[in-house]
């Protein structure tokens, strides 16, 4: 029997000699290229059992590359992507372009060896074993008023075609969310993509926006890489004055050019677009084109911050582990009650995100047992706990009712204020109490708002 045939795509060449290396002592018959043009003449000469691509390489990237193969129907063997920056929008897109698995770097031999040996042993049968490993979308889960009303909500827009709009603090889901409709959508079974503005450059925003024609080399932008699919343009206020005109452009025309190119293509994709919850004085400041915004003509979807449904943490705690031990074959371990009543407590600043950085480090651990009240708090450290005697550590209902209103108070506007960086004004804003009787308040219960504001209180 002939030994399998691995092409190795990467423009650095001690990783393909090492790549090379470790798989023709494995019995695989391995050539390498350092960039795409190599790529694309290594495959019309030979056929291969198996392509090992990596992501980020120079003119054209991995994730182009795939796609162009895709749709001329060139792919005709399982693709295992490569990447050093590996985040679970690029794995997503590429299992949807048809990657069979997604491997990060610095790379693991043995894990690269045993998806090598899955992807080739995978050709014949059914291929559903790639995506189950990746994370799915996050789903809005939740029995509070205020989940169900967002859910409520992204499964009706999962029914039409609009585009839409996304507001909401830094990592409250906005982003998943929208992935969530497109998961629900017709639309599911074509490419979503995800255009990161903080990306684009005064020099590359065009090319990446619209792509490039070189002779017979055709690179696919951002919008015709989402054709059928969905876009999502990540924070609309990190695009620049020069990226925020040409988006609105080709919003409004449907249509674009390649660059270098002749031919009009038309915008065949779903657009959605995350905002932060300033963006109204962003336009003010003129870093904001307010007529980009109001293409979105539907309703903007608010995605709150966790704080505002709190009692739905346990649920989402579970829901974490499960996607994590899934996706990332870590231990499986449940929080005790202890742990999740602290967590239910926890004002969490960076929203779902925290949260989900909070339950992989826990788990990566790779202790057994239960999740101990005291092992969370050991992992917390970017909102100082709250003090002794406090709502959160302590049960209120074996104290006089004076005595637990004060200890709640002082926990609930020690929390508040650290979200508010100390800041009074804010916090009465927040709270919704006149700023003079505020500062009584916190003087009666002994809060330095300065303290508070640096986690000191």
């Amino acid at each position: 029997m002939s030994a399998s045939r691995v092409l190795v795509v990467d423009d650095e060449a001690d990783i393909r000699a090492l790549i090379e290396e470790i798989l023709s002592e494995e019995g695989y018959e391995a050539t390498v290229a350092g960039d795409a043009s190599e790529a694309r003449r290594a495959k019309k000469l030979s056929r291969f059992d198996l392509l090992l691509l990596d992501i980020w390489m120079p003119e054209t990237d991995g994730i182009s590359l795939l796609h162009e193969w895709t749709e001329a129907g060139a792919l005709d063997c399982p693709v295992v992507m490569m990447s050093g920056h590996g985040t679970v929008d690029t794995a997503v897109e590429a299992t949807r372009l048809g990657a069979f698995d997604f491997v990060e770097k610095p790379l693991s031999l043995a894990k690269l060896l045993h998806t090598v040996e899955r992807a080739i042993d995978s050709v014949g049968k059914p291929s559903s074993q790639g995506g189950s490993r990746l994370p799915s979308a996050l789903v809005p889960i939740g029995r509070s008023s205020v989940m169900r009303a967002l859910r409520d909500a992204l499964d009706s827009l999962a029914q039409n075609d609009s585009w839409q709009l996304f507001v909401g603090e830094v990592g409250s889901g906005r982003k998943d969310f929208a992935r969530y409709i497109h998961s629900k959508s017709s639309r599911v079974d074509s490419p979503l993509v995800i255009l990161p503005s903080a990306a684009l450059t005064e020099n590359n925003v065009e090319t990446q926006l619209f792509g490039k024609e070189d002779g017979d080399d055709v690179y696919s932008g951002f919008f015709e890489q989402a054709k059928n699919g969905t876009l999502i343009i990540n924070e609309l206020t990190d695009l620049s004055e020069q990226a925020q005109k040409l988006v609105k452009g080709v919003m409004e025309e449907r249509k674009f050019m390649r660059a270098d190119g002749h031919t009009v293509v038309p915008l065949q994709a779903r657009i959605f677009a995350t905002v932060s919850v300033d963006y109204e004085k962003v336009i003010e400041d003129r870093k904001l084109r307010r007529d980009l915004v109001s293409i979105f003509k539907s309703k903007p979807v608010y995605v709150p911050p966790l704080r505002e449904y709190l009692q739905d943490v346990p649920e989402i705690l579970n829901y974490y582990v499960d996607r994590l031990v899934d996706a990332d074959q870590l231990p499986f371990r449940r929080f005790s009650v202890a742990a999740q009543n602290r967590l239910r407590n926890y004002p969490w600043p960076n929203n779902l995100n925290e949260l989900a950085s909070l339950v992989n480090t826990i788990l990566a651990s790779k202790r057994e047992g239960e999740i101990s009240l005291a092992e969370v708090e050991a992992h917390m450290s970017l909102v100082p706990a709250a003090p002794q005697g406090s709502a959160v550590q302590q049960d209120l209902l074996s104290l006089p009712l004076r005595e637990a209103r004060e200890q709640f108070e002082r926990s609930y506007l020690i929390q508040q204020l650290t979200l508010c960086g100390g800041k009074v004004g804010k916090l009465a804003q927040r709270v919704g109490m006149e700023r003079t009787h505020l500062y009584r308040k916190l003087r009666a219960l002994g809060i330095d708002f300065r303290a508070a504001g640096q986690g000191r209180s």
